[in-house]
């Protein structure tokens, strides 16, 4: 019998026949089609016909094909719903494709090839599109080791074997912490929690098979319990927990395989012959340089401390006033800004919260799309992984555009963070192939019945990751590799943090932030209090996402620590870290960086994109319409259509007609002042 996963799926849109898939059926069809592509590999590379654009570069890309298939079936589940089963897949799946690129990058003669179509390129006809495809494979075959010869090939090989092990590890410890600590609450520990979080936190214990209460590690919990638990003691022993995942027990400990990964890291680009790993991953990527990258993180650095420093002094003498000696401690800085800002802006989350559902704020997020891109969509009735998934077609004119996916809800099988993928890229080698788009959160779950109620935070990670989204959707280019979002990683930023404004436009907001209980709109003194605080504590979300940033890049620009977390502390101390605040993501749990290393060294590229996403909504400012019809229209031609096939300083500068500078960031964050 055929195993479905290599089957043509005579579905709706080709999605995955998920209910039929068992998990006994990935094991032998990875191997089949993995065994496919490396032949077809072969093939490309052994062809005895004189190398062309056809036979090298479009075989290339019309090859993996079932590959493919398998694995975005697979890295889909076991992203989002994993079990012991499919992480035992993965340990077993990431060495074997780790040594499958090592073989297609290192092979010879598949490079001989791939040089001969570079050296002819200019007597071949290729269009601009077929001539950056060109550059793009050919870079990345040097950038993997293909001039490599000897010694230096074979140990190339190693690491990327090594590191694809050290990942998967990471990433798997990581959410076997997140997954099996839990703080019971009995009714006596509620003091100070609204109605909200008791209720998120009576259905997490649900979820987790407990009678009463209980705070999990999911940041939409255990955020609002920092926020409003009256009780000191039991904030401090969730936030002692939050912020060591990674290393909480030694069978999870991340730090031994994080100092093997920086090594390796390091390793790896001396033998590409670069001086250090962090110069090797940003040579491709828009700010080219470390020093760069350092200049721009501390333009930012200096007045969101000064920021901080200034609210610091602010909470501590709350704490006094409640009573309490001593320093502001990092588990009372939310509880402290909470009431700040009730003080400040007579903002209560309590009061916000149910203004923000979740059904609602989807709502939001496909309007905009609708009333800048023309996009519509309607729900499907169809089977995902799992029952809290939501399926929408999407079209614009009568034409199929895109499926979209939503996986909203925390769960312990489910990684933390947020993100988005495409289980199928658009491209139109050969036909015209639509995207199937997910976008995955982990937002508290309510108690049956209740409506699913979201922070203002929460809203703006919808937001985020739908803007990444329609990257994807409205993605039109010939070939997958230079698809969507497969651009720089300081780029691909850009269209998620820019759709992050739409959800501030007060007539969205008007319009789709109604209330849970009454279905009242917000009030419109309610609302400006809101827009008016949407800077608040902007002091204290910068620096733990600076501080982070410049870990990231330190570990990288220049020998590897032998005792990262050492280096962590030296870092933070050079920058005057206060005392009272954390790295976002400190180094066991920093999954950017080490759960596959897609933003080793490049963390930084979230503020990289802002500078320019501040600078792209005040095109709409200028037009005098958050809606312009011209603007939204240059944003996708130049912009979210146009996937990797121009560099991205090109494509910024086709929108805007200039590149920007910081100033529009510092003003966005309220730190033009400090």
């Amino acid at each position: 019998m055929t195993n479905l996963l290599l089957s043509d799926w005579d579905t709706p849109f080709g999605i995955a026949p998920f209910s039929d898939i068992k998990d006994s059926d990935f094991q032998s069809a990875f191997d089949a089609a993995l065994a496919e592509d490396k032949a077809e590999i072969i093939a490309i590379a052994e062809n005895p016909e004189p190398a062309s654009f056809d036979n090298v570069i479009n075989a290339l890309a019309r090859s993996g094909k079932k590959l493919n298939q398998v694995l975005s079936v697979f890295y889909t589940v076991s992203g989002a719903d994993t079990n012991e089963d499919r992480e035992a897949l993965q340990r077993s799946f990431s060495p074997a494709l780790a040594a499958h690129g090592s073989e297609t990058y290192l092979n010879a003669e598949l490079f001989k090839r791939i040089e001969t179509v570079w050296s002819t390129r200019e007597s071949a006809g290729l269009n601009a599109e077929e001539m950056r495809v060109l550059e793009l494979t050919r870079r990345n075959f040097i950038r993997a080791g293909a001039s490599l010869t000897g010694a230096d090939r074979e140990r190339k090989k190693e690491i990327n074997s090594r590191l694809a092990v050290l990942g998967t590890e990471f990433g798997q410890n990581l959410l076997a912490d997140e997954r099996d600590w839990f703080m019971e609450l009995g009714d006596d520990d509620l003091d100070g929690l609204p109605d909200f979080v008791i209720s998120a936190a009576k259905a997490a214990a649900k979820e987790k098979g407990v009678d009463g209460y209980v705070v999990t590690l999911s940041r939409s919990l255990v955020v609002p319990f920092l926020q409003f638990s009256a009780r000191r003691d039991l904030r401090e022993k969730a936030y002692t927990a939050w912020t060591s995942r990674g290393e909480m027990k030694p069978e999870t400990d991340n730090r031994e395989g994080i100092a093997e990964m920086l090594a390796l890291r390091a390793e790896m680009a001396s033998l590409l012959g670069y001086d250090n790993f962090a110069q090797f991953k940003l040579e491709t990527e828009m700010a080219k340089t470390p020093q760069n990258v350092r200049d721009l993180l501390m333009d930012v650095w200096k007045p969101a401390k000064a920021a901080a420093d200034r609210d610091a002094k602010i909470l501590t003498d709350m704490l006094h006033d409640d009573g309490i000696n001593g320093e502001l401690a990092a588990w009372d800085w939310h509880y402290y800004a909470e009431k700040r800002r009730l003080a400040e802006h007579d903002l209560d989350e309590a009061e916000l919260k149910p203004y923000f559902q979740l059904d609602r704020m989807i709502e939001a997020s496909f309007a905009c799309a609708t009333r800048l891109f023309g996009l519509e969509f309607k729900p499907l009735d169809v089977t995902f992984y799992h029952p809290d998934c939501r399926a929408f077609e999407v079209s614009r004119g009568g034409k199929h555009v895109a499926v979209f996916v939503g996986d909203y809800f925390a769960r312990g099988s489910k990684r933390s963070g947020a993100w988005c993928s495409a289980m199928r890229s658009q491209q139109r080698l050969d036909k015209e192939i639509t995207p199937i788009v997910m976008n995955v959160c982990n937002f508290a779950k309510p108690a049956e019945g209740e409506p699913a109620l979201l922070s203002y935070d929460d809203a703006r990670t919808l937001f985020h990751e739908f803007g990444h989204a329609l990257h994807q959707m409205l993605s039109d280019v010939t070939y997958e590799m230079i698809s969507g979002t497969s651009v720089p990683r300081d780029f691909v930023e850009l269209p998620s943090q820019l759709y992050e404004h739409w959800l501030d436009v007060p007539e969205v907001l008007a319009e789709f932030a109604t209330h849970a209980d009454t279905g009242e709109a917000m009030p419109k003194d309610l609302l400006d209090r809101l827009l008016a605080a949407s800077t608040y504590n902007m002091g204290f979300s910068t620096v733990e996402y600076v501080a982070s940033a410049l870990v990231d890049l330190e570990f990288h620009d220049g020998d590897a620590p032998a005792d990262p977390m050492q280096k962590q502390a030296e870092v933070l101390a050079n920058i005057g870290m206060p005392d009272a605040i954390k790295m976002r993501h400190a180094t066991p749990h920093f999954a950017h960086v080490f759960s596959g290393g897609y933003y080793a060294s490049a963390y930084y590229s979230y503020m990289w994109s802002e500078v320019m996403d501040a600078d792209a909504f005040e095109a709409f400012e200028e037009a005098g319409d958050p809606f312009d019809a011209d603007v939204a229209k240059a944003l996708e031609d130049n912009i979210l259509s146009t996937g990797g096939s121009v560099e991205p300083d090109e494509l910024y500068k086709g929108f805007r007609g200039r590149l920007p500078t910081v100033e529009a960031l510092l003003k966005g964050r309220g730190l033009d002042a400090a």
